[in-house]
């Protein structure tokens, strides 16, 4: 086998340039998809790790239909505002551990003649603990009743620094929208989630963030559960209770994580059919090139192929010498890309440090087989026939 190896591998490299030409059909194949898929792996991988940073036991409420036609309001929209009632009435469910009725928008806070535009989250003193935040300086507001409000704020540790640099912010007073609120506690650093900062924000209490940004009506309600709880199930409770409160109008949306990363993984899995498909194409091409390119050689060694088989050499050892050649071709080509592939990525990972890029193992591995196997498919017609060549006949061709 070794010497069967050594004699193909002189007779591509006696054909440099039509055998560098026949990989490299295979090889930008390879390369593009290599290059994709890194792209689309990382991504998936950044979403998941995102949303799972806080935790996968949540289910969101949110005012408005989906499946309505039109903006809310408008055609069909809400037409009962989602309040924090609605929220208490929540935590009453099986499985229920916290609610986090949530109003959010962006005013200016300022502070010893400082200030900057910052997003406000109206939250009650439980969002730390289901949303997997920490305190490092100070506490939340005492838990109490949601529906009073209270000119106390926890400070992101962005904030804090821009407003107090290094300086206790505890006991400080602050301005938020114009009105004096009281610094009672800093959070944690976190980092951004989904591009967003959350550690340049400022936190304040439900009640008083509608009143201070002028909401009627809640941005959204948060439901933590126990593990263990049937999302689903806790969903179609939801609904059930929300529709009849507000006298039988299904007028919001309830969705869960493992629903929202479901319907992520379901559009990442069609982008990655996509690119397969591109993948497909791009393969058939290089193996076409392939094809081409061993059945014109085939004509161009018919007097090799009838001096080998004069040596002794059956049918089967001269179609094995050009399956091989076929599928070294594309191995090499696949391998090229493959590291082209990677290369890209890693110029792209340097060029753009946000950008997520991974690629994985098995991907890579499973990009060497089927160029490999491309190869072979594509050799198996000039190797039958070169293997069907009359010896004699093939001695005699110049």
């Amino acid at each position: 086998m070794s010497g069967l190896g050594a004699f193909v591998a002189r007779a591509l490299v006696a054909h440099r340039l039509r055998s560098g030409l026949s990989a490299l059909g295979i090889a930008v194949g390879v390369g593009s998809v290599v290059l994709l898929t890194s792209i689309g792996e990382g991504t998936r991988r950044y979403i998941f790790d995102q949303f799972n940073q806080f935790g996968t036991n949540i289910v969101s409420i949110n005012p408005g239909k989906s499946e309505t036609v039109g903006m809310p309001g408008i055609l069909g929209g809400t037409t009962h505002k989602l309040t924090i009632d609605d929220a208490l009435v929540l935590q009453r469910l099986e499985g229920v551990t916290g609610i986090v009725p949530l109003a959010f928008g962006t005013a200016r806070v300022e502070a010893r003649e400082r200030g900057r535009s910052v997003y406000v989250y109206g939250v009650t003193p439980n969002a730390p603990a289901l949303w997997n935040l920490r305190v490092r300086q100070g506490s939340f507001w005492p838990a109490g009743d949601p529906r009073r409000g209270r000119a106390t704020a926890v400070l992101g540790p962005t904030l804090k620094r821009e407003l107090f640099g290094a300086e206790d912010a505890l006991g400080e007073r602050i301005r938020i929208g114009g009105r004096r609120f009281r610094v009672i506690g800093v959070m944690e650093p976190r980092g951004s989630f989904l591009g967003l900062d959350i550690d340049d924000t400022v936190y304040i209490p439900t009640a008083t963030a509608m009143d201070l940004l002028n909401r009627s009506e809640l941005d959204e309600i948060h439901v933590a559960h126990r593990p263990g709880t049937d999302q689903q199930r806790l969903v179609e409770r939801v609904t059930v209770l929300l529709t009849e409160r507000h006298r039988g109008n299904e007028d919001f949306t309830v969705t869960s994580q493992e629903a929202m990363l479901d319907v992520f993984g379901n559009v990442m899995n069609t982008i990655t059919a996509a690119v397969g498909a591109i993948a497909g194409i791009s393969l058939f091409v290089g193996m076409i090139g392939i094809l081409t390119t061993m059945w014109i050689a085939v004509g161009e060694r018919t007097h090799e192929i009838g001096l080998l088989r004069a040596l002794g050499a059956g049918r089967a050892q001269v179609r094995r010498i050009f399956l091989l050649e076929a599928a070294t071709l594309a191995l090499a080509g696949g391998a090229a890309g493959l590291l082209g592939g990677l290369a890209l990525a890693a110029v792209l990972r340097l060029a753009v440090p946000g950008l997520p890029i991974e690629t994985p193992l098995p991907f890579a591995v499973a990009a060497l087989v089927v160029s490999a196997a491309t190869g072979l498919l594509a050799g198996v017609l000039p190797a039958q026939r070169a293997a069907g060549l009359d010896p004699v006949e093939a001695l005699r061709a110049e």
